[in-house]
């Protein structure tokens, strides 16, 4: 493998910053949204007729986004480059009727979204971020990124048996977070207060999709500060580089044998059955439009999405010190060694032998190095967007990410060098 690019620390400084500004998936896409247009991509609505001009265009459906841009002398037939994510994470979410409480405690109602540590949610201070939905049908987003709630755990003197016979915690009951005193608990206590925080008027909001999410921002640590700790890595962190990657190949001015496309969905940690999720219409919409609107036919179609190759970009477990047993003895992925390929013989990841030889020719092109990835084969495979691409629209797909460890942790961790070589390989895949 060649010799790995020098690390740029600003990649990974701005990561920081593309995390901070992402409490939600309606936060990260409208941030991504915001980086494609200083690289001159512009928004289209689907329901305008598109262009097949030349350019950057991008599409917002809730917390999902999909970016394409259209190099010159592209025709209709020309295939895409795909680079697949997810913009939401784990959390606690707030319940229709959040206003709640007991014993003097004003408390807020939340359900849980994935599948959380969730014990990396207690004891930390939280805020609230989402979407408001106004009253004539408009959206406004809404983050209150202060200490605003919080999960008490129970004192080790009322659960004796806490380290021994570890933390037993039920999802109803025990995870419901504090954010204030009285007993004097008012249904719309909440959405009053966040109506406030917005400047808008009293009784403006009719509906509101809200999570809750760790304020304590990003950090370096270490001896060397070679580690990042922050949230929502899984899978901002892969948003955040293929953002970076597709504006930097938009505005290279290079040829382009392909089309490069972002498709970063909502819904993943669930199961990705929505309207903005990767088992929804979104993307196989946007690329059919787009052929369309270069005046293609549906033969022009068939031959673009049979050229097509999608990198489905997740985060991976990085071998744990203190749990090697857990991984596959000969596949012991390392932070800071560079992205990972995930590789599942019963599917559970989309990556192939001919899949391997394009993510392998990207790396090498970008000076990049990279590691296989392999569950234990005693332990049940996680799974992606890839097969679900793959199976969806008919396309070749391969499933790789960045090595981390505490993943679904409200605080989770990776090498500070790893986002820059993801961004690097990304940037050699869209290129061709």
């Amino acid at each position: 493998m060649s010799q790995s690019p020098r690390f740029d620390r600003g990649h990974t400084d701005d990561l920081v910053s593309f995390l901070a500004a992402s409490p939600s998936p309606y936060h990260a896409v409208a941030t991504a949204a915001e980086r494609l247009e200083k690289a001159g991509f512009r928004q289209v609505a689907e329901t305008d007729a598109w262009e097949g001009t030349t350019g950057g265009r991008y599409v917002l459906r809730g917390g999902a986004i999909v970016a394409w841009y259209v190099p010159e002398g592209a025709e209709p037939h020309t295939p895409f480059r795909i680079v697949g994510a997810h913009t939401d994470s784990p959390n606690l979410r707030v319940k229709p009727l959040p206003d709640t409480g007991a014993h003097g405690w004003r408390q807020i109602a939340v359900e849980i979204y994935g599948g959380p540590l969730l014990n990396s949610w207690l004891d930390r201070d939280l805020g609230i971020a989402g979407r408001l939905t106004l009253r004539d049908g408009s959206t406004r987003l809404v983050n209150v990124g202060r200490p605003l709630l919080r999960v008490p755990q129970l004192a080790i003197h009322l659960d004796r048996a806490v380290n021994t016979d570890g933390l037993k915690l039920d999802k109803q009951r025990h995870v419901q977070p504090i954010w204030g005193l009285g007993s004097d608990v008012r249904d719309g206590d909440l959405i009053a207060f966040l109506e406030e925080e917005c400047g808008l008027p009293a009784g403006e909001v009719s509906g509101w999709d809200l999570m809750t999410h760790s304020v304590e921002p990003s950090a370096y640590l270490g001896r060397d500060q070679e580690l990042l700790a922050g949230p929502r890595m899984d899978n901002l962190l892969s948003v955040h580089a293929a953002t970076a990657a597709l504006a930097g190949v938009a505005t290279s001015g290079a040829g382009l044998p392909y089309i490069p496309v972002l498709a970063a969905f909502d819904h993943e940690e669930n199961g990705s059955q929505s309207d903005t999720g990767a088992d929804g219409p979104l993307l196989g919409s946007v690329l059919e439009r787009s052929v369309f609107a270069r005046g293609g036919s549906y033969e022009d179609r068939a031959r673009a999405f049979a050229g097509t190759v999608c990198l489905s970009s997740d985060t991976g477990h990085a071998v744990h010190p203190n749990y090697a047993e857990r991984h596959d003895p000969t596949h012991h992925p390392r932070v800071n060694g560079g992205p990972i390929l995930k590789v599942n013989v019963n599917n559970r990841y989309a990556t192939d032998g001919s899949g391997r030889a394009v993510f392998a020719a990207a790396c090498e092109k970008a000076g990049v190095p990279f590691q296989s990835f392999v569950s234990n084969n005693s332990m049940p495979c996680g799974t992606t967007i890839g097969p679900i691409t793959a199976a969806r629209h008919g396309i070749r797909t391969v499933d790789i990410g960045v090595a981390i460890l505490s993943m679904h942790s409200a605080r989770e961790l990776c090498g500070d060098a790893d986002p820059y070589l993801l961004a690097n390989a990304l940037v050699a895949f869209l290129e061709g």
